[in-house]
C-alpha cells in the first residue's frame, strides 16, 4: 500500500510542473492575441479601412455573386458619376469618364484603366480592387478573377432615379442617394416650371448628332441630351417617330429622312458645325426648327454623358437656352 501511494505521489510531482508550464503558455498566447487584436483595431482606425471582411450576396446578370459590404478600392469602368454623387471616389476608371466635362477637376487621384468599353486588365490588376463595376459584360470572366465584378448593362437603369437608387442599395448609401435625389428633384422642378412657362406643351423635340454624311437621332436614355429633355423636362419627340425612337433608342438617318425626324426644337451634337453652318445647308436650312432659331448645337464633350451629375448640369444649360430664345 505504501509503495502504491509513493508511486502516485511521484506521478503527481511529475505532472504538476507540466500543467503549470501549459497554463503559463496559454496565458502568454492570450496576451499576444489580445495585443495583435488591439494593434489591428489601431491600424483600422488610422487608415479608415475595414478588417471585418463582411460580405453580402447580390443578384446580377451573371447570377448571385458575393461582394464586400464596405468596398474600399472600387474600379468603375462605368457609372462613375453615380459613385461621385454618393461621395465615393473609385481608385480607377477609363480615361473617357475621368475626363467627364462635368466633374473632371475633382478626379486627379483616379487612375486611368484604359479605353472605355475595353479597359486594360493589367491596369485594373495593378490597382488591387475589391470591387469592379462595369456596363460591359464582355470581359466578365477575366475581371471577376481579379475582384467581384458587377455588370449593369448599358441602358438597364432607366434614368437618374433608378440609377442612383440602385447604387445606393448596392453600396449601402441609401440615405446619401435619397438626399441627393431630393435636391435633384427640387432643381429639376424649378427648371421644368421655367421651360413650361416659355415653351408650349405641344412643341416637339429631337435629339440628334451630326455625323457628316449621316445623322443620328436618339431616345431618352442614350445621352446627347435625351435624359434632360425627355426625362427631366418631360418633353416629347415628334409623334410619328416617338414609339420607334423610344423603343430602339437610336436610328441612323440619311439626308432624305431628316425632315421626318426633326421636331420643333433640335438639340444637336456636333464638334465641327455651328448653327450658322446648319442654316447655310440646303437640307438643314429648310427645317422649321433651324429657320426659327430653335437649333441648339453643343460638342460631344458636353452631350455624351448621361450620369446624374451631367444630367443636372445639362438641364441647367438647356433651360437657360430655352428660356432666353425670345430675348
Amino acid at each position: 500500500m505504501h509503495l502504491q501511494q509513493d508511486n502516485i505521489k511521484k506521478k503527481i510531482s511529475l505532472v504538476f510542473p507540466m500543467l503549470l508550464a501549459l497554463i503559463l503558455l496559454l496565458s502568454a498566447c492570450g496576451e499576444t492575441t489580445t495585443a495583435l487584436d488591439s494593434k489591428k483595431e489601431e491600424v483600422t482606425e488610422n487608415t479608415g479601412t475595414t478588417t471585418d471582411n463582411k460580405v453580402k450576396m447580390i443578384t446580377t446578370v451573371n447570377g448571385e455573386i458575393e461582394i464586400p459590404v464596405n468596398p474600399q478600392r472600387i474600379v468603375a469602368e462605368e457609372y462613375l458619376g453615380s459613385l461621385i454623387a454618393l461621395d465615393i471616389i473609385p481608385v480607377g476608371a477609363p480615361e473617357l469618364t475621368i475626363k467627364n466635362y462635368y466633374f473632371k477637376d475633382g478626379l486627379t487621384g483616379v487612375s486611368d484603366i484604359g479605353v472605355y468599353g475595353n479597359p486594360s486588365v493589367e491596369n485594373i490588376l495593378a490597382l488591387s480592387p475589391d470591387l469592379i463595376i462595369t456596363g460591359n459584360g464582355d470581359n466578365y470572366e477575366m475581371l471577376s478573377k481579379i475582384a467581384p465584378t458587377v455588370v449593369i448593362p448599358y441602358g438597364e437603369l432607366k434614368g437618374v432615379h433608378e440609377e442612383l437608387t440602385y447604387f445606393g442599395n448596392l453600396l449601402d448609401k441609401q440615405e446619401e442617394a435619397k438626399a441627393w435625389l431630393l435636391e435633384y428633384d427640387t432643381q429639376i422642378a424649378d427648371a421644368k416650371a421655367k421651360v413650361d412657362a416659355a415653351i408650349a406643351d405641344s412643341a416637339t423635340f429631337s435629339i440628334m448628332e451630326d455625323g457628316g454624311k449621316s445623322t443620328w437621332v436618339y431616345g431618352d436614355n442614350f445621352g446627347r441630351g435625351g435624359q434632360p429633355i425627355y426625362q427631366a423636362l418631360g418633353r416629347k419627340p415628334p409623334n410619328k417617330i416617338a414609339d420607334e425612337i423610344m423603343e430602339k433608342q437610336w436610328a441612323e438617318l440619311s439626308e432624305e429622312m431628316i425632315e421626318g425626324y426633326a421636331g420643333d426644337f433640335i438639340i444637336m451634337t456636333s464638334n465641327n458645325r455651328t448653327v450658322e453652318d446648319f442654316k447655310a445647308d440646303p437640307v438643314w436650312g429648310s427645317l422649321p426648327a433651324v429657320k426659327n432659331n430653335h437649333l441648339y448645337v453643343w460638342p460631344e464633350e458636353r452631350s455624351w454623358y448621361y450620369d446624374p451629375i451631367a444630367v443636372l448640369a445639362q438641364v441647367e444649360e438647356l433651360t437657360t437656352w430655352l428660356t432666353n430664345l425670345n430675348e
